[in-house]
């Protein structure tokens, strides 16, 4: 049985993969939706045109990816697809948000996702696939979102020795860097602080995105960066040194460059 296991799933670029994935490869027979919220996958379940399994769990909580385990030992599949699109972010200076959400925000965005991967990759067999989403934010530290960027850049990092480790088995490793995208992660975002307008100015489509992801993907791009302003701020990044970006980053106000659609599971 050849299937699609979906992160972060309920909402965000998650959601707009699993649908894409359900309409565009017919040889996926069924596509494992995972995330928090039950009613919403149990929504999407019903919208697509190819059998599902829910799994309903918190990926910021210690043992969810056992539920995962468990599934995969008792059936055995061959995961053609892997979507790691759990995660989220929060806006704020050391000190200004807790502790406990920096450290969940470490745990769902590069815990789980480390474990998730290194858990299914047993069953992947040669040319599949991994999409790992990442972030504009992984190019450069970010005053103010420091935490989530940081996260991001480990994605960026794990994603790209990770598809150098699994060239010799086939399967491609893509990290997709979106900037600015429409979904509910700024509703998420911004219950910490407040996103400065000329980044909510340059927002991307969460279905564009996440069929140039896919196909980037299948392309074998180790990887994604959708837009011209992203693949601008991409190079930027890589030309001048970080120390005189952060402090140009001073004349703005503090919030994230990033808003990649991503949802808390």
């Amino acid at each position: 049985m050849n299937i699609a296991i979906v992160t972060g799933a309920s909402s965000g670029m998650g959601k707009e993969c699993a649908e894409i994935l359900a309409d565009c490869f017919s040889g996926i027979s069924e596509i494992w939706l995972i995330a928090r919220r039950k009613e919403r996958l149990e929504k999407l379940s019903e919208s697509l045109p190819v059998k599902t399994k829910i799994i309903s769990v918190d990926l910021g909580k210690e043992g969810a990816v056992r539920t995962l385990q468990e599934e995969l030992e008792k059936t055995s599949p061959r995961v053609r697809f892997l979507v790691n699109a759990a995660g989220f972010g929060a806006i704020g200076k050391a000190g200004e948000i807790s502790a406990e959400l920096s450290a969940s925000m470490v745990r769902v965005n590069c815990e789980s996702l480390t474990r998730i991967t290194e858990t299914v990759l047993p069953y992947m067999p040669g040319n599949s696939r991994i999409l790992n989403f990442a972030s504009a934010a992984a190019f450069l530290p970010q005053p103010g979102f420091a935490v989530y960027a940081a996260t991001k850049a480990y994605v960026l990092s794990y994603s790209r020795a990770l598809g150098a480790e699994l060239k010799p088995r086939r399967i491609a490793v893509t990290a997709v860097c979106p900037g600015p995208v429409r979904t509910e992660f700024f509703d998420i975002a911004e219950r910490t602080g407040e996103i400065p307008l000329y980044k909510k100015l340059v927002m991307a489509d969460a279905g564009r995105v996440a069929r140039a992801a896919v196909r980037d993907c299948m392309a074998g791009k180790s990887i994604s960066v959708y837009g011209i302003t992203m693949k601008g701020f991409r190079l930027l990044c890589s030309i001048l040194p970080h120390e005189w970006l952060l402090k140009i980053w001073d004349v703005f106000p503090p919030g994230n460059t990033d808003s990649s659609g991503q949802e808390t599971v």
